[in-house]
């Protein structure tokens, strides 16, 4: 089944906008730095990468006549807002759950931010104590229940939409996109770097890559302070997805690389290699990047590419998956 067999919602503005980064890739001196911005996808409440997930997803909930989205993610979840955004726009309810994954002590932590536009956008928000985790949430799962017991019909979304049957099908369309965006711009990327968190952005680049009969360095830059469960995730749904889309060779094991090196010890927390690499991307490009997610995947690319483990020679894309709201809640160190 090819990629245009699956029913979908179209969420954002088109393809999202893929430019050079002149300034950062003059100030690391090595491979040329280009980006592939997600943040700038969609008119939904600062869009991101999850918008595009959720395409597939609402498909499915607007067609079996479900009445109310409901996801999972911690206090400052840039997918919750993004799953209250679509919501709204579809005309739906909503009910997301939100988990204490992050010991900040920032003052305004929970009350800034990904909250802050989550009740702006309608959405019934449950917080309760939780750690970090991918798992099915018994929280999350009460939701459910109480929905189905007052006669709604609920669609379930687990965290980050990823570890769903269509949690992959956004970021394969978008390697579809990159091709043909590539070929307009006459440019090839030989390597590309991304964050990877609940695992469905890598995993629907690596399918697609090979559903189009390709092989790309797709590095996912772990972001939660738990590789292991990263990368298991990933090549679970990479699999899963390639399938889906008529694959009809097997994933390699090195396809699916998740470096670890960057996470910073746990998720939501950013050391000082993340912050510096904030302000960098700010300074140099008015790139803004977020504390959890992006902050840590650009500290990875300033690195790799400053270091030479990225050749010299190299043409590397950086994927800015969004993120931004959250940087309100980290008030104290930015």
């Amino acid at each position: 089944m090819a990629l245009v067999d699956h029913a979908r919602i179209p969420l954002t503005f088109g393809p999202s906008p893929v430019h050079p980064l002149a300034r950062l890739s003059e100030h690391l001196g090595g491979a040329a730095v280009w980006a592939k911005r997600e943040d700038c996808n969609s008119g939904l409440a600062f869009g991101g990468n999850k918008v595009r997930k959720l395409e597939y997803l609402a498909a499915e909930a607007v067609a079996t006549g479900c009445d109310t989205l409901v996801s999972v993610g911690g206090v400052q979840s840039n997918h919750t807002r993004a799953v209250a955004a679509v919501a709204a726009r579809l005309g739906l309810r909503c009910v997301v759950v939100r988990e204490s994954w992050v010991d900040w002590p920032d003052s305004v932590y929970d009350r800034v931010g990904n909250p802050q536009l989550t009740r702006l956008l309608g959405a019934e928000a449950r917080d309760v104590r939780g750690e970090f985790g991918l798992d099915a949430k018994e929280s999350f799962l009460q939701v459910l229940t109480e929905l189905d017991l007052r006669g709604g019909k609920p669609y379930p979304i687990p965290a980050g939409a990823s570890d769903h049957p269509l949690g992959g099908l956004g970021f394969a369309r978008w390697a579809e996109e990159l091709v043909a965006q590539e070929r307009e711009l006459g440019v090839r990327f030989d390597t590309i770097v991304a964050a990877t968190g609940s695992g469905s952005t890598q995993a629907g680049m690596v399918a697609g890559f090979a559903a189009l009969g390709e092989r790309r360095r797709v590095i996912g830059v772990d972001i939660t302070g738990k590789p292991a469960d990263s990368r298991a995730v990933v090549a679970r749904v990479a699999r899963r997805t390639a399938a889906l889309l008529g694959v009809e060779r097997a994933l390699d094991e090195d396809e699916i690389v998740v470096d670890e090196r960057y996470h910073a010890g746990a998720y939501g927390v950013p050391d000082e290699e993340t912050l510096s690499a904030i302000r960098l991307g700010a300074r140099t490009e008015a790139m803004i990047t977020d504390p959890v997610y992006e902050g840590k995947s650009l500290a990875a690319l300033v690195d790799l590419v400053s270091t030479r483990e990225i050749p010299a020679d190299a043409t590397v894309l950086y994927v800015h998956l969004g993120g931004q709201p959250a940087i309100n809640a980290y008030s104290a160190v930015l």
